[in-house]
């Protein structure tokens, strides 16, 4: 845990700030909490579905999960995009947590990326959450961060993609948000989607802050809720070894697809059937 940042190196001429750590590129989406309605939720009672309840990682909007979201509703299935915060793992998770509150009936939570980071601790101690989604995701363990996971198999190129800008943490204190480069973002991120919408993605995106990505995961949902783990193979965010190692700790349900970090654009459909095979499970 006290291994040095492997984005200590990167720097910036706006702070003096080594701090550079970030690991984790993490596709999503950042849609208001208040899309938890009561609509919803009634759905859920009445169709006997558990609402699948959707949170993104960095370096994109809400907008990533739309065709997921297409066939879930299609199938019958309540979703909810939460936004994402992105601003630190404990506080990220207490707001995810607050939504799962609002919503009625059993949840599916699934996390990309850095979110599922976020899901593995929202999650904790829950009796509403019946399942565990993780797409291309971190599957930390207790006292374990993204950026620790991130380094422990090679692979990743992200680093050397990022372009760090100096920001103001919600405690006030001063640090550093971490976005993608836009010339980079088609290959580091999404190499498997239309150049078209990875411009869209690439001006659009949400950064993540180092400490959000440096900050240790408390104890895990998934040792105590059934977990599934899409793998995403062509991965250049979150190496396909890491994201293996991963899943088979967590004794996860793994599928592994040949996909680019951006999952939920690029193969909508296999990310919509894994949530939806977790669904099923849910009694």
């Amino acid at each position: 845990m006290n291994r040095p940042s492997q984005y200590r190196n990167v720097r910036t001429p706006l702070s003096p700030m080594a701090a550079v750590s970030a690991t984790a590129g993490l596709l999503s989406v950042a849609v208001d909490p208040a899309e938890a309605t009561k609509g919803e939720e009634g759905d859920s009672l009445q169709n006997g579905k558990p609402t699948v309840v959707l949170v993104h990682g960095a370096f994109a909007d809400s907008s990533s999960w739309n065709d997921v979201i297409k066939q879930l509703k299609r199938h019958g299935y309540p979703v909810v995009a939460a936004a994402n915060p992105l601003r630190g793992l404990t506080g990220d998770a207490a707001h995810i947590k607050s939504l799962l509150a609002s919503i009625a009936g059993p949840v599916v939570l699934v996390g990309h990326s850095y979110g599922g980071a976020v899901i593995t601790n929202a999650a904790h101690g829950s009796d509403q959450v019946k399942a565990l989604v993780y797409i291309a995701a971190f599957i930390p363990d207790k006292d374990e961060s993204a950026d620790d996971l991130a380094k422990r198999f090679p692979g990743s190129s992200l680093a050397d993609a990022l372009r760090p800008v100096p920001c103001t943490l919600p405690d006030g204190s001063p640090g550093v948000d971490l976005y993608i480069d836009q010339d980079r973002f088609h290959h580091q991120f999404a190499a498997d989607v239309h150049p078209y919408t990875t411009n869209l993605m690439a001006a659009t995106q949400r950064p993540v802050t180092v400490a959000a990505l440096e900050e240790a995961s408390g104890e895990p949902a998934w040792k105590t809720i059934p977990s599934w783990s899409l793998v995403a193979g062509e991965d250049l965010n979150i190496p396909r070894e890491a994201q293996m190692f991963m899943a088979r700790r967590a004794e996860s349900h793994m599928v592994v697809i040949h996909s680019s970090h951006a999952a939920s654009v690029s193969h909508p459909g296999d990310v919509a059937d894994i949530i939806e095979r977790a669904a099923r499970s849910v009694r």
